[in-house]
């Protein structure tokens, strides 16, 4: 597959000469200033964050910032591909200009990144070995982190440059699961040394489900609209370099902004979590609880704690005695076997939590040298507790898993979290992607999966079923992917319409889409193997 022949520009036209037009000098200076402004932002935050942390070298800082400068580059890569997808409908129906379209993409990009809940972030670090996810502040755990993004980075570029709409979001699924197989191959450790298979193939069904999703539904979305809606303006193609009648383009322009804002809310979080994992073990006593937990929920935490070791109680064997009670449950955790000392572990963690609580009373008053011990306690508990509510070891009755899953979000309150900056970092790197690379995958759906031109019918139909798909999967919190959602709803409509499509572009995604998971796994595991051999 060469890439001339992906590449190869169409006929030319006056959209061409749009795409090929430099930034304008207003918005060339607005986005350096909206980029300027929240680099100081983000500046003053992580300042203010380290105001109160005493480190005796520059070694976490060095970390630090190399650790976050590779986190943001794959976002800035992830912009290429997925951000520029949801501007290809309204830029080739002439709904909005290219460089205004970016714009406003990048816009509603940013507001879906800022207001995202947070769950696909944990959902993607879920997926990491448990081991190395304690240890992120070890030579291991940076290792972990350096070769699952380098990967995906890697594998990103090398699609971007085919201008194939690869999707970032199997890339870095194949990464984690690399760097989960090659840990397990060192450490010879059952369990958690390797990869938690069973959220794996949760995250696999929608990632394999939503394309499929994508075709079929934008398919018959747009079948139905030719039996309702009768105008048949809707139904033509693009003439010339005129726009569509007004309430179409309304419709083009608001389909857009849902997609671009529900890539930012779903897609913005993939790196997020690997940036608080970066964080935490940097700099544990900024970052490894949540300081904005305030005294009230830590009082609620306490009270809510007691019930929960209560719970827990009434279902250990007392004649059993434990002295090492992290180990017994670190053990349950990595090989999942049931033991009679793991509730009775369970348990003592439990009240030696609630007790440092109880004692400190706030959050931000824990001492620095136990930030990261406690830390560790809470994600050893929620880990346990999803365990047993999960399978059969125990048999909890509808009040007592009602009184455990409370405890586990009052638990996730003050471990899962990502502060503002981290978001407002992540948009501007996706936003400054998309300005960057968006042309080449602007014109592979645009141009090359068709043999007709889009259709105002049809642009409608793919971005509604990219949103609503995106959206669904973000409630709860598994990672899709926009790029497929949205090229395969752009092939589901042009089949319906009976515009034919084209299998060569069509061969050469699936074969990347084939590739991804197996390339980027294999990428990430020789990076993990070699940079064990110097982290």
């Amino acid at each position: 597959m060469s890439n001339a022949a992906v590449l190869a520009p169409p006929r030319s036209s006056m959209l061409h000469q749009k795409l090929k037009q430099p930034p304008g000098l207003i918005g060339t200076i607005t986005f350096i200033a909206v980029l300027a402004i929240g680099i100081l932002y983000v500046g003053f935050q992580i300042s203010n964050d380290l105001s109160s942390v005493v480190i005796d070298n520059i070694w976490p800082y060095l970390l630090l910032g190399m650790a976050l400068f590779i986190a943001l580059g794959f976002e800035f890569v992830n912009g290429f591909h997925d951000t520029a997808v949801a501007v290809a409908t309204v830029i080739y129906t002439h709904s909005l200009e290219p460089r205004l379209a970016v714009v406003w993409s990048g816009v509603w990009n940013f507001v879906g990144v800022l207001t995202s809940s947070g769950a696909v972030a944990f959902s993607i670090v879920s997926l990491l070995p448990v081991e190395l996810i304690q240890r992120s502040g070890s030579g291991p755990g940076f290792a972990m982190v350096f070769a699952l993004l380098v990967a995906a980075i890697v594998w990103n570029l090398a699609t971007w440059w085919l201008g194939l709409p690869s999707s970032s979001s199997h890339t870095l699924i194949g990464s984690i699961i690399g760097v989960g197989l090659a840990n397990q191959l060192m450490d010879k450790h059952s369990g958690t040394s390797g990869v938690d298979w069973e959220q794996a193939i949760r995250i696999f069904k929608a990632l394999l489900i939503s394309p499929v999703v994508g075709f079929t539904v934008a398919a018959l979305l747009l079948l139905l609209c030719k039996m309702l809606i009768k105008d048949k303006r809707l139904y033509e193609a693009p003439v010339g370099d005129a726009p569509p009648p007004l309430w179409i383009r309304g419709l083009l322009i608001l389909t857009c902004t849902g997609v671009s804002f529900a890539h930012g809310s779903n897609d913005g979080q993939k790196g997020m979590g690997l940036i608080m994992l970066i964080l935490i073990g940097t700099l544990p006593t900024a970052y490894a609880l949540n300081h904005a937990v305030s005294a009230r929920d830590v009082q609620n935490f306490v009270a809510i704690s007691e019930q929960a070791a209560q719970v827990v109680y009434a279902h250990e064997d007392k004649s059993v005695i434990v002295t090492d009670a992290r180990t017994d449950l670190t053990d349950y955790i990595r090989t999942r076997q049931y033991s009679a000392r793991t509730m009775p572990a369970l348990r003592d963690v439990i009240l030696s939590t609630s007790q440092q609580a109880a004692t400190y009373k706030e959050i931000k008053s824990v001492p620095a040298n136990k930030q990261a011990g406690v830390r560790n306690d809470l994600y050893l508990i929620g880990e346990a507790l999803h365990l047993l509510q999960k399978s059969n070891h125990v048999r909890f009755s509808r009040d007592e898993e009602a009184v455990l899953t409370r405890y586990r979000k009052s638990v996730d309150q003050t471990t899962k979290f990502i502060p503002t900056w981290v978001k407002v970092a992540v948009a501007l790197a996706l936003g400054l992607g998309t300005m960057v690379g968006w042309k080449r995958i602007v014109i592979t759906v645009g141009e090359k999966i068709g043999k007709e031109k889009m259709t105002y019918a049809q642009g409608t139909s793919a971005q509604l079923v990219a949103m609503g798909t995106i959206f669904a999967a973000d409630t709860f919190g598994l990672p899709v992917s926009t790029t497929h959602v949205l090229s395969s709803g752009v092939a589901g409509t042009m089949t319906a319409n009976n515009g034919g499509l084209q299998f060569c572009t069509i061969r050469n995604i699936a074969m990347a889409w084939v590739l991804t998971l197996p390339a980027s796994a294999l990428l990430s595991a020789s990076l993990f193997l070699l940079f064990r051999q110097f982290v």
